[in-house]
């Protein structure tokens, strides 16, 4: 297994816990913010192998966030979270550069699949 480091963005507590809990249980490096504009600090500051970010968020969204990582950091790769997961959703992440999509509430396995598989792309 490769460790990573991972920088979750969601701005629901209970869900940025989880992740960090089953990620690091898996031996991934995690960081959290509740927000984009402090994911986007962290990103510049600290460097990742994958974001995991969610959607829909209060401020700038994560279609917003992820435009923005793929322009000014091509090769980080963006794991988009979602409860609501419509196909447009999933077109739109895709035309954005998005390496993954899950769809919460997802399961552990998921979780890590994901993070494996977009850290591998």
């Amino acid at each position: 297994m490769q460790t990573k480091k991972v920088l979750v963005i969601d701005d629901e507590y209970i869900v940025r816990v989880s992740c960090q809990r089953v990620l690091e249980t898996d031996g991934h490096n995690v960081f959290m913010s509740s927000n984009v504009m402090e994911g986007l600090k962290l990103i510049e500051d600290e460097g990742f192998d994958v974001v995991l970010t969610d959607l829909i968020m209060p401020g700038m969204d994560g279609f917003e966030l992820l435009k923005l990582v793929k322009e000014r950091w091509p090769s980080l790769k963006v794991v988009v979270m979602t409860g609501y997961g419509t196909m447009e959703e999933v077109d739109k992440s895709l035309e954005l550069g998005a390496d993954g999509f899950i769809k919460k509430p997802f399961l552990p396995e998921e979780l890590l699949t994901a993070v494996a598989t977009a850290g591998n792309n």
